[in-house]
């Protein structure tokens, strides 16, 4: 894969990535229990694209984050806290008469049986994105376009948007990334499954779990099934979880890489984490295995902190370790605090 991409319009600078997507604010609670028993909320912000914007950002490249908020407080927040990042905000624009998307989660980790999660999105600014009400030219503005499964599952409209964006014509467009990241909550129509994976098949880099891949198409039989399914994409990067990841390239090769070992704090925000560490190589011209180890690394620093955003390593930090023989990664192991202080690291034989 070699990122590419069309010159920019003069009125939107030119930047390696652009991410289209909603971002919601979240509250956490200050205390383990039910959402019924917890007596006050943390705020902070969340949302697939987004959070790959923030990560991409901290890690030193430019980034342009375009959705829709409202035009009240929580958007404002938004808008403030993603811009903090390094993200440039400037596409987003504001509705005044739909709110901004907000939802409540328990503070223990996602899959388990007693994580709770309550959405208040139905209605949002970000589910009225069309192909009419946003700037094309900006969306289309970066090296890499990145956009997930979950907006064309917010309203038709999203729907027909990200069509638009995956269709490939011969005017060209940007080097388009797709994370899968199926919701089996917003897909619930009979042939939701074929539209996900006709949008996946529009894009050039694919992002999906092996598991998801079963969940939502029922592809059975690990990556080469997948890729059997999912042949258009120039680059296809099936997740793994703990085993690893695997990587088809546009030259037929495939490249596995497995996960270091994790010592898990919140299992939250770690795919869009690791989307965001293959991206950040494959803009700098990594070769494959090295932008897969990038996506662990970037995916155990969300895996070892408690929120959706974790301050990446610094980029000198990770090309150490991606840089470690194959020996040496293989028994690397990651623990609270390892990307900011280089003694919680541990590299040992478990």
């Amino acid at each position: 894969m070699t990122v590419t991409g069309p010159a920019a319009p003069a009125h939107h600078a030119p930047v390696d990535v652009v991410t289209l997507g909603e971002s919601m604010v979240t509250f956490v609670p200050s205390v383990p229990g039910r959402l019924a028993d917890v007596p006050s909320f943390d705020r902070g912000i969340g949302g697939a694209e987004s959070n790959v914007a923030c990560v991409l950002a901290a890690a030193g490249h430019t980034v342009r984050w375009v959705s829709r908020v409202g035009a009240d407080g929580f958007g404002d927040h938004l808008v403030e806290a993603i811009g903090a990042y390094g993200v440039d905000t400037s596409a987003v624009r504001r509705d005044p008469a739909r709110p901004t998307g907000i939802y409540f989660r328990t503070a223990g980790d996602r899959a388990t049986d007693a994580h709770e999660v309550a959405y208040y999105r139905a209605g949002s600014a970000a589910s009225a994105m069309t192909s009419q009400n946003m700037d094309l030219a900006a969306i289309r503005s970066g090296r890499v376009l990145h956009l997930s499964g979950i907006t064309p599952a917010l309203s038709a409209g999203c729907l027909d948007l990200t069509a638009d964006l995956t269709a490939r014509t011969p005017a060209g467009r940007p080097l388009v990334s797709f994370d899968v990241n199926h919701r089996p909550g917003l897909w619930s129509r009979p042939d939701d499954a074929r539209v996900l994976l006709d949008l996946a098949r529009g894009a050039d880099l694919v992002f999906v779990g092996e598991d998801e891949a079963e969940d939502a198409w029922g592809i059975t039989g690990g990556p080469d099934a997948i890729r059997a399914a999912l042949p258009e994409p120039a680059t296809l990067v099936v997740k793994r979880g703990a085993d690893g990841a695997v990587a088809y390239d546009e030259h037929g090769v495939r490249h596995t890489e497995p996960a270091p070992r994790v010592d898990v704090v919140a299992a939250v925000g770690a795919g869009d984490a690791f989307a965001a560490g293959y991206l950040s190589g494959a803009l700098r011209g990594l070769p494959v295995p090295a932008r897969l180890r990038h996506g662990h690394l970037m995916a155990a620093a969300a895996l070892t902190t408690p929120g959706d955003l974790a301050a990446p390593p610094s980029r000198a930090h990770a090309d150490r370790l991606a840089d470690l023989d194959d020996a040496s990664w293989g028994t690397l192991h990651l623990g609270p605090g390892w990307t900011a202080d280089r003694a919680a690291e541990e590299v040992r034989t478990p």
